[in-house]
């Protein structure tokens, strides 16, 4: 969590606030109340759903607690839209989220308002160190589910038989409503996408070069976050650790590597995968990433624009696949996964830029190829799977109360990614950000960095 905000700090964090809750309505524009009820999957959660918890989450843990004689909106909404905090009150079921038909969408639009004029008013009365940190803890959660939210509706418009559109241009994911898309929109998108034609089954086995590796020493290094700004408490204490000798990609693994996978019957070879993994290839039957469509002899991949055809396309990041895939891969191109210490390593002290959700694009761009190493991307595209389970760093302390169930209560049983991904705002991550899911999981945008 955020150290204590310096003074004169709050008009900053004001600012985020308003421009973060500005930015989830604007990714419901182009929702209808129907689409934002649907739950596709149990690990999902309706976008109707994600409006009302971010308020929630405000009025539970900054509002009731720190803005005297705040008043409730509704004494149910305390525990209807309570995602999983066991000791501040129960909570529905997670799979059952779809079946709140009540309250109706306006009401839960209602709720967001008067939680924002709530803290409107705790903004404008100078607030305490502690109610800046719990503010800018909202935000950075409400950036979380506004990724959520779209990686959600992506898999919800998957499950659609009419497969619609969430966007049709790339950039229109962060304007404001209502400002109007514009020539360059569609430029960019076709300038986005790579022109060469997708090798298929028919093409040779592909092997990253040694060349595209960078180079990195071992020794004793300083691990999480340090300095100054926000960060969450998994992110916390900087440690120390020894590392050997490693070498990063410095790419993620392209559609069309992880097709010479697929041709060379990844799928099919058990000795590719750790147990886990072949017994949930076997139970899913998969047999590509997810939103991988085999259609008329062709690749098709569906998107937040709707379904592209791959070819063109070979150059672009894979997207949508889990722990064991990633895994297995790199287990087939004779490389392994970075421990996500060497991940950290390496991103540390490099720009936060690239292909994030501010880029407006959407989806995962032609992978990185740069020559020059000191340049080569790190954060966007996709969530980067390493080979480190989630555990707390030495000396972990979680939050006091109830926000300590942020983190620390979910390390057992989930992988580490780095990075961030298409759908994360560019302000939201950071080198030493830690997400985490279980190993199987591929709804999210993970990818894939080799490692030797």
């Amino acid at each position: 969590m955020a150290k204590p905000a310096a003074a004169g700090v709050q008009p900053d964090v004001g600012a985020r606030f308003g421009a973060t809750r500005r930015r989830t309505l604007a990714l419901c524009e182009p929702l209808t109340a129907e689409d934002m009820m649907v739950q596709s999957c149990p690990e999902a959660s309706p976008a109707k759903w994600h409006l009302a918890h971010t308020a929630w989450f405000f009025e539970s843990f900054v509002l009731r607690e720190l803005l005297p004689g705040y008043r409730l909106f509704n004494p149910d909404f305390p525990w209807l839209f309570n995602s999983y905090y066991e000791s501040f009150s129960v909570f529905p079921e997670k799979r059952l989220r779809a079946s709140f038909s009540r309250p109706a969408l306006r009401e839960v639009l209602r709720y967001r308002e008067h939680v924002d004029e709530g803290m409107e008013r705790l903004l404008e009365g100078d607030p305490d160190p502690e109610a800046v940190k719990r503010i800018e803890l909202g935000v950075n959660h409400e950036e979380q589910h506004q990724e959520l939210l779209l990686t959600d509706i992506l898999h919800a418009f998957f499950t659609n038989p009419l497969r619609p559109k969430y966007r049709e241009r790339g950039n229109e994911g962060t304007r404001e409503p209502g400002e109007k898309a514009t020539e360059n929109d569609e430029s960019s998108d076709r300038a986005f996408v790579a022109t060469q034609p997708f090798r298929d089954e028919t093409a040779e086995r592909i092997r990253r070069p040694d060349s595209s590796f960078q180079e990195y020493e071992g020794g004793l290094r300083e691990i999480g976050h340090a300095g100054e700004g926000f960060c969450f408490d998994n992110e916390l204490p900087r440690h120390r650790l020894w590392l050997e000798p490693f070498a990063l990609a410095d790419g993620l693994v392209t559609c069309e590597e992880f097709a010479e996978f697929m041709a060379d019957g990844g799928y099919q070879r058990p000795e590719l995968w750790l147990s886990a993994g072949w017994a949930a290839v076997q139970s899913n039957g998969w047999r590509a990433p997810l939103y991988w469509m085999h259609e008329d002899g062709d690749w098709n991949l569906f998107t937040l624009r709707g379904s592209l055809p791959l070819k063109g396309r070979e150059a672009m990041a894979v997207s949508q696949v889990s722990f064991y895939e990633a895994d297995a891969y790199a287990r087939w191109a004779g490389r392994r996964l970075p421990t996500e210490f060497e991940w950290e390593t390496a991103a540390e002290g490099r720009p936060v830029e690239g292909n994030l959700l501010d880029s407006g694009h959407l989806m995962p761009g032609p992978t990185s190829r740069n020559q020059d190493r000191s340049r080569s991307q790190y954060f966007g595209d996709c969530w980067e799977w390493t080979a480190s389970a989630y555990l707390g760093y030495p000396g972990f302390k979680p939050l006091e109360g109830s926000l300590g169930e942020y983190n620390g209560k979910f390390m057992s049983g989930q992988m580490v990614l780095r990075g961030g991904s298409c759908v994360t705002p560019d302000a939201h991550i950071r080198a030493s950000y830690r997400n985490f899911f279980a190993p199987e999981t591929r709804w999210q945008f993970s990818g894939i960095r080799l490692a030797r």
